[in-house]
């Protein structure tokens, strides 16, 4: 495609990309497959079509199509209760626990907020984590938000491990890696480091592009641990306009293609822009309009990784955009860029948007400090020595976090993210290193006037969780 590879160039310039890797296809055809910049900086070692990625959220058609072939073998129905196949599950909202269906694990539909502090980094197994969900609190009831959620995701890989009598992994290698040969394809970081081309990751911090450790989500795997190459992943789109068959094998149906690419949840949000039209969401998959064309897609966003997975199925384009810099958006400016030009439309200013669009979100972050630094009454000391807020907590669903002193500051710890805290006002105290918008976290006392508890709005939809001590007797 002329002028591609300069745009890329630029745009990863622009945005200090160091690498990514495209593969775009037309008609059934892998028309364009090249990989750009480094995947390893230091090393000044280049990114091939065979360069690893992580792929984040875009592992979750991949769980929606592992749940179809169960359905389509009758081992899963879509619309009867999670409760037939996993007879102990259970949520907070009894009515949510008797009905909730494998449709509503992956449409984002079961009424919880993220919760994504629970899983995060935690030292819980998947088993541990589904039974932990009852402790987890809605905001709202089942199948009337669109709430993005990964834990049902891990849930609904859980649930195929179980039917299949085996794992999600292997089951997605056996069903779909296998048949596709996704040869490269793998689940874990530590895989990926044990081949011979696969990226490092990095983000960018003040103003400074750094390379950051490798972080497995093992635990949350079905939502997101699938790491790919684009040269794998063109297979997996060409199964889709191959209508399910890949060399002349069907690996699914086009029924439950139709219903995988099909609205199943509204996401109220107002348009952002003339070019692309309300948001649903599909078995897995995001789906909209671009310029008038049928538009499906997924992001993927996790420590150090951006990827974007689209297709335009009436047309049969494409592109997947792969790269080892977490949260930027050339994801979408070049993936825009190509589907401008396989359409024949004329280019729209998305680099120029998304720097708005980025500067605007700096702009709204800067506020909530001033708001949060001018809210603060100033003058005012703990009501305890810095000694009596040390101990373990613990919340039934997030598990311990635990409060100690490090250099005369104290710190939280919860799922090993270690948050620095300031003194604020009273008994709140501040952590605003690891965070875009500070995080308050206030002890609790009884009437005798002895710290029992504390609140950290891990979640930023509801009120602070609530961790409560642990006697000191357990404590360390």
């Amino acid at each position: 495609m002329q002028g591609l590879s300069e745009f890329i160039s630029k745009a990863m310039q622009e945005w200090k990309i160091p690498g990514l890797a495209i593969a775009i296809i037309k008609d059934s055809k892998i028309i364009f497959c090249e990989g750009f910049g480094k995947r390893d900086v230091a090393n000044n070692l280049i990114v091939t079509p065979q360069t690893l990625f992580a792929i984040g959220s875009c592992t979750k058609p991949f769980t929606a199509m592992a749940m179809s072939i169960l359905v389509e073998s009758g081992l899963l129905n879509w619309d009867k209760p999670v409760k037939n196949y996993l007879p102990t599950f259970k949520l907070y909202d009894s009515y949510a626990t008797e009905y909730i269906t494998p449709r509503d694990l992956v449409t984002h539909r079961s009424g919880l907020p993220s919760h994504d502090a629970m899983w995060y980094k935690s030292p819980f197994s998947r088993k541990e984590i589904l039974e932990r969900l009852q402790y987890l609190e809605p905001t709202h009831q089942m199948r009337t938000v669109f709430q993005y959620q990964n834990l049902m995701y891990m849930t609904a890989g859980y649930l195929v491990g179980e039917i299949a009598q085996s794992s999600w992994e292997e089951f997605v290698q056996q069903e779909i890696f296998n048949p596709l040969e996704m040869r490269g394809s793998n689940f874990s970081v530590e895989k990926s480091q044990k081949t011979g081309d696969f990226a490092f990751l990095y983000q960018e911090k003040d103003n400074k592009v750094e390379k950051i450790p490798f972080y497995d989500v093992d635990v949350s795997g079905p939502a997101g641990s699938i790491n790919s190459n684009v040269a794998d992943m063109a297979k997996w789109i060409l199964l889709y306009f191959n209508q399910g068959k890949y060399c002349e094998k069907e690996i699914i149906s086009p029924s439950q293609i139709n219903q995988m690419h099909s609205p199943q949840m509204v996401i109220s949000q107002p348009l952002q822009y003339d070019e692309l039209f309300y948001y649903f969401y599909g078995l897995g998959w995001w789906i909209s309009a671009y310029r008038g064309h049928n538009l499906v897609q997924h992001t993927g966003n996790i420590d150090g990784f951006s990827a974007r997975v689209t297709l335009l199925p009436q047309d049969k384009i494409g592109v997947v955009v792969l790269t080892n810099m977490e949260q930027n958006p050339v994801i979408h400016t070049v993936t825009y860029y190509v589907c401008d030009c396989l359409l024949g439309l004329d280019e729209v200013p998305w680099n120029e948007r998304m720097k708005e669009k980025y500067a605007q979100a700096k702009e709204d972050i800067a506020k909530a400090k001033e708001q949060i630094a001018s809210a603060r009454k100033i003058g005012t000391q703990p009501s305890h020595p810095i000694e009596d807020y040390i101990g373990d907590f613990e919340h039934p669903a997030y598990g311990l976090l635990s409060v100690e002193i490090n250099n005369q500051h104290l710190t939280a710890t919860h799922n090993s993210i270690i948050y620095k805290l300031e003194h604020y006002h009273y008994d709140i105290f501040v952590e605003s290193e690891l965070s875009d918008k500070p995080k308050l976290l206030s002890f609790l006392t009884d009437i005798k006037g002895n710290i029992t508890s504390l609140t950290f709005p891990l979640e930023p939809t509801v009120r602070g969780i609530l961790f409560t001590r642990k006697p000191k007797s357990n404590s360390r």
